[in-house]
């Protein structure tokens, strides 16, 4: 648990107390690459937070393309809602990109936390913040750029997910083709060589 905790100091100082009463409400679990975590349509009440690895986030379309809506790595949270207390149905399948442990929390625990430990609050309050500020930026991105730039923003922007992550899920991710994520880093290094 100590990304959990380190994350958490960032934006408030716990007590010693406090830290084991976190410890004590999370479950960790390990995933083999390519397991899920959570499938599409399937009930599920908890909450995740990225301790070791890295996950994905996704839907399937019509003709079973993957769109990806999510890469979370070390010292992340991914979730489709922070505040619903009842089971409710995932929109995505969240699968491990490669071994991962993730902390778990039910939601109904995890408010009861937010109670307990009131300046928790800041600190989720800045996660929330931080994930609006990425999604704003991800749809700018997704409808004021062309494939080059696109794929230049990402990479600026997740230096760290861009050595981990298969360059067609990068493409998923971007809502572009493969070949063409291929073709727009090719032109991207021949360009680099050059200057």
């Amino acid at each position: 648990m100590n990304v959990l905790l380190s994350e958490i100091a960032k934006e408030t100082v716990l007590t010693k107390a406090e830290e084991d009463l976190i410890k004590s409400v999370f479950t960790v679990k390990k995933l083999r690459k390519r397991q899920f975590l959570v499938q599409q349509d399937a009930s599920y009440r908890h909450l995740y937070f990225i301790e070791k690895g890295i996950v994905r986030s996704y839907i399937k379309g019509p003709n079973d393309e993957e769109h990806i809506v999510q890469f979370a790595a070390e010292g992340s949270w991914i979730s489709e809602d922070f505040n619903q207390l009842a089971d409710i149905k995932s929109v995505y399948n969240i699968d491990a990109l490669e071994p991962s442990e993730i902390l778990c929390i039910d939601r109904e625990v995890f408010q009861n936390l937010m109670v307990q430990i009131p300046k928790l609050e800041r600190y989720f309050r800045m996660v929330l913040q931080k994930r609006l500020y990425a999604l704003n930026l991800r749809v700018l991105n997704y409808l004021m750029h062309f494939a080059e730039e696109k794929y230049r923003r990402f990479v600026s922007f997740y230096p760290e997910i861009v050595q981990r992550v298969p360059q067609h899920m990068i493409a998923a991710y971007l809502g572009i083709k493969p070949e063409t994520l291929s073709r727009n880093r090719k032109k991207m290094a021949t360009k680099k060589k050059e200057a």
